[in-house]
Parts: structure tokens; C-alpha cells; sequence
């Protein structure tokens, strides 16, 4: 297994996990996110995503974008993390302003590396198989530079909780397809027909060169690049904390699957992952359902019938 030797791997964890709360609060008895969480192992989802990532990108080109506020709970984490590869944002923001914040930093010391973003709430079966699917994706950006690669999920079922993706034409690039188009948490009828006509869950895992994505982002989010902007200069220097404050502090909230995959970009590609058990932790429900798959009962789970519903 092998990726361009630019690769940089970006780690969202600086998300709350609202919708998991009642689990993790029953796991740990505390407020913590899910990604900080030890669900299932000895290690939490965050220690396991960057485990991930290292199967195939360098762990000192693996950047984490962690949000202030999750200090308590990320503290014991910086012992392992050097702090040139800690994106701290000062607030949650969503995810499109923690992805250009990890792009800005990575182009600062290579403007036209290959990025693979990973979530840090995913359950993965065989962490080697999922990344050589991320390798291939890697190897068709580095053919196609002007591609954006998601990997799709072969559904399991109408899951209306999850986005779609429905793929398009074939590119002439290993199993590849454009995207047609992408379904939000579609209602139940039309989860069914998406799953019946062969689409594909979004992981939300993503790979492209730095100057695709960042034009990308400008074409959808102008506003959002042109916030960061003064911020740019100071990316790797003592002045950058200081100065990504100043930008946190206007800025308004986006989400970069409805504000920028929603619109379905014509460079936009999907890998179809199959055979790889797979589960987006956003939900007790999810997590409990994974677990009786894999006949699993930690712990924690004597206890779960006092969940509460979700925060």
C-alpha cells in the first residue's frame, strides 16, 4: 500500500457529538464528545482514527483539528501530538471553517500536497482494506489533480440518517464515477428507492490536492475564504492563534457537505467501498447495532437502557 509522498492526512475532531451524548455521558459520566470516547476498545475513536490514518500517510503529516472548549478532554492526547500538528479552533464553527483552517496550515508548508480528510467518529472493521481503498483515491488525484475524490459506502439498508451519493457516469480511473448528485437524510421513500437503484452512503472521507479544494471553496463559500485571508500570513507562526481568533469570532457557522458537496461539483468523484463493515458512530442506535453484529457487549452497556434521547 502507497500514497504520493506529499500526502497529509487532516482529522476532524473538534465536533460536539450532541447526538451521541446520552452513550458517551453513560460511558464516561461526564459531557466529553464521542470522539474522545473509549466506545469500543481501549482506545477512543480519536486514538483509533489516527491509528487509521497511519496505515497509509506518515503520523507527522497528520494534522487534528480539536476545538478549544474539548481541552479537559484532548489534554491527555497532546502528550502523544505534537503541537504543530494540534489545529486548535478557539469555537466550533462546523466543518467547512475547520477544514479550510487544516488546508491553510497544510499549505503553508505544501501548497499542492494531496489531503485525505478523515471523520473521528467512524467505525471501521479492517482499518488496512478501508485505506487501500483511501490509496486508490489517493493515486487518482494524483493522476487527476483537478479531482475530488469521496469514498461511498455500500449501503446496508434505506438509512435516512445518513447523506447519499448518487453516483454518475464511470471515469476511466480505476472503479471511479462522477457524482450526480447528493441526498441530505432523505425521507424514508426515498432512502428506499436511493438504496434500490444502487447509491451509495457518504462517509464524508475525502481526498484532493490543496489547491483543488481550496478553489472549491471558493467557489462556494467566498465568504468563508475571505474571512480566513488575513489569517493566512500567520499560519505556523506565534501570531496565527491570535489572529485565527480575531476570524472565529465573525464567523458564521457552514457545513461543508450541505454548503459545498450539496452542490455537486463537476470535479467531484466517488469511490464505491465494498466489503468493509462500516458505521458512522453519530447515533446510540448505530453504536448498539454494531455491536451485537460483532457480539460484542462492553462494559458500559449493562447500563444503556437509562439513555436518555438524544441532546
Amino acid at each position: 500500500m502507497g500514497a504520493p509522498a506529499e500526502t497529509w492526512g487532516l482529522i476532524l475532531a473538534g465536533g460536539e457529538g450532541r447526538r451521541l451524548r446520552s452513550l458517551t455521558r453513560l460511558i464516561t459520566g461526564d459531557e466529553r464528545p464521542k470522539q474522545f470516547c473509549k466506545i469500543l476498545g481501549q482506545d477512543t475513536l480519536l486514538v483509533q482514527t489516527r491509528r487509521r490514518a497511519a496505515v497509509l500517510i506518515e503520523p507527522a503529516r497528520t494534522l487534528v483539528v480539536l476545538t478549544r472548549a474539548h481541552a479537559r478532554f484532548y489534554g491527555p492526547l497532546m502528550g502523544t501530538l505534537p503541537p504543530d500538528q494540534a489545529i486548535i479552533q478557539p469555537m466550533g464553527r462546523g466543518t467547512a471553517p475547520a477544514i479550510l483552517y487544516g488546508l491553510l496550515r497544510i499549505a503553508a508548508e505544501d501548497p499542492r500536497g494531496t489531503v485525505v480528510i478523515l471523520p473521528s467518529d467512524h467505525y471501521v472493521a479492517d482499518d488496512r482494506a478501508f485505506m487501500q481503498h483511501v490509496a486508490t483515491a489517493c493515486g487518482a488525484v494524483d493522476e487527476r489533480p483537478d479531482l475530488m475524490v469521496v469514498l461511498g459506502i455500500a449501503p446496508r439498508g434505506p438509512e435516512t440518517e445518513y447523506g447519499w451519493i448518487e453516483p454518475g457516469d464511470p471515469l476511466p480511473l480505476s472503479d471511479l464515477r462522477r457524482v450526480r448528485r447528493f441526498w441530505e437524510k432523505p425521507a424514508p421513500a426515498v432512502a428506499s428507492l436511493l438504496y434500490e437503484s444502487g447509491c451509495l452512503w457518504n462517509s464524508f472521507v475525502m481526498v484532493a490536492q490543496v489547491p483543488t479544494l481550496l478553489t472549491l471553496i471558493r467557489l462556494r463559500l467566498p465568504g468563508l475564504i475571505a474571512a480566513f485571508e488575513g489569517a493566512r500570513g500567520f499560519m505556523g507562526t506565534e501570531k496565527e492563534a491570535q489572529a485565527i481568533e480575531r476570524v472565529y469570532s465573525h464567523l458564521a457557522p457552514s457545513g461543508f457537505s450541505e454548503d459545498i458537496l450539496a452542490g455537486a461539483p463537476a470535479n467531484l468523484a466517488v469511490l464505491p467501498l465494498f466489503g468493509v463493515p462500516w458505521s458512522d458512530w453519530g447515533q446510540p442506535e448505530r453504536v448498539l447495532r454494531t455491536l451485537a453484529e460483532l457480539g460484542l457487549e462492553p462494559a458500559w452497556t449493562t447500563g444503556r437502557t437509562a439513555m436518555a434521547g438524544d441532546s
